[in-house]
């Protein structure tokens, strides 16, 4: 589902006014159009998305709830959110949604607050194994006020290892769990994970940044009929603007909704609550439920073909969007794979290994499937990686020229 309008346009208005900016948005579209966004955290938003972020609403503050807000005028602001929430319940089978969070972080942040005190205890994936910040990182608001309990994957399969969870929870009697994680490229049981919260009393809160677009698609089990709360970003897989929602049962909206505005955070931001709507609409389509598995069909294809250029892929595949792999077999460590893909014009992110202090390479095919790639470019895109990376980085500029020949064929937003 490759879009297909320009943004070029706007950027013209923006010239006459601030060439300099003009130019810095300018060369992000190049930046994007020329190398393989593979990135597993970002997309490229619909032309409808991107008019709803650069719309009128912009200009409104809207404090508050439809119907219940500290500022007048907010008729059509009321409008766009109640449009946002509907789509998204109807689309997640959620009893209630809030989609004012700014971000999957402040999400989490107010998912917390909603259920915890500080000092709660609390069981997460440990950020070694693919966890993130938000679960109990030191340097995060989580690690400071609340106690978290890491739990891991199995040394050999990369899987999670629910005895080891179930341990925990029975030694540390948590106050909640959290399902979840940047860079586990499996489907979470969450079924179990719900026997487990039950067996010691603990909420369940399920962190679903990364499938989210997956679920919406079909592609993915869905965390709403197990989690009490499930926190999800509205950009990566979902393709909308960038920022948060919070799904959970009508016992818990009150609690939710309170912890959003006024505990975390002020002001709406509407022309992005209007742009997940936007969003939450492309997603209810059969078109996008096509995209979600070919997502997966190409993580798949391209996982394959990068264990075969020598790659140590996590778990041994994927069942998602998202491909962990260690690059030690070729003889570089995550982060040089990075700054040699990234001299050759391909983007990507580091990720964690577990049992051990290498870092490994993230990566995701959510966007070049939007651009229109298939399966022959999956594998395309593995040798490429193969070659960037077994000279060090002597052949960077004959693999940028021929990611440039690749990405000119499938421009995300046309020629």
């Amino acid at each position: 589902m490759p879009v297909t309008a320009s943004p070029a346009e706007e950027i013209d208005v923006l010239r006459r006014q601030d060439p300099e900016i003009a130019d810095v948005l300018l060369g992000e579209a190049r930046r994007q159009a020329d190398g393989l966004q593979l990135i597993a955290a970002e997309n490229f938003t619909s032309p409808a998305v991107l008019a709803a972020l650069g719309s009128p609403l912009a200009n409104k503050y809207a404090e508050g709830y439809p119907g219940n807000r500290y500022h007048g005028g907010c008729e059509y602001a009321d409008a766009a959110e109640r449009i946002a929430v509907q789509r998204a319940t109807a689309l997640f089978g959620a009893e209630h949604a809030n989609v004012q969070a700014h971000s999957g972080s402040s999400a989490v942040l107010a998912a917390y607050a909603a259920l915890l005190k500080p000092g709660d205890t609390v069981l997460a994936m440990g950020l070694g194994h693919g966890g993130h910040l938000t679960h109990g990182s030191p340097a995060n608001f989580s690690g400071r006020w609340f106690d978290f309990v890491p739990y891991g994957v199995d040394a050999e399969t990369g899987l999670v290892d629910y005895e080891q969870v179930a341990a925990l929870a029975r030694h540390h009697r948590p106050k909640a769990i959290v399902c979840g994680s940047i860079s586990y490229p499996r489907h979470l049981d969450h079924a179990v994970f719900r026997e487990i919260a039950d067996e010691v009393g603990a909420y369940l809160i399920s962190d679903a940044a990364h499938p989210i677009g997956l679920v919406a698609g079909g592609a993915a089990p869905n965390p709403v009929p197990y989690a009490d709360v499930v926190c999800a970003t509205t950009h990566k897989v979902l393709r909308g603007p960038r920022g948060g929602m919070i799904l959970c049962g009508e016992e818990l909206a009150d609690r939710i909704d309170r912890a959003v505005f006024p505990f975390t955070q002020g002001g709406a931001q509407m022309h992005t609550i209007a742009a997940k709507a936007v969003a939450f609409g492309e997603a209810s389509t059969p078109a996008f439920s096509a995209y979600a598995h070919q997502v997966v069909t190409h993580a798949r294809v391209l996982a394959s073909a990068l264990e075969a250029e020598g790659f140590a892929v996590t778990t041994g595949g994927t069942d998602t969007h998202l491909i962990s792999a260690d690059p030690a077999p070729l003889g570089v460590d995550g982060r040089t794979a990075r700054a040699r893909l990234a001299a050759a014009g391909i983007v990507l992110d580091t990720c964690a290994l577990p049992y051990g202090d290498g870092r490994g390479i993230r990566l995701g095919t959510a966007a070049v499937t939007t651009q229109g790639m298939g399966v022959p470019e999956m594998a395309r895109i593995a040798a490429l990686f193969g070659l960037a990376l077994r000279d060090d980085g002597a052949r960077a500029a004959r693999v940028r020229a021929e990611v440039r020949e690749l990405t000119g064929g499938f421009p995300p937003y046309g020629h």
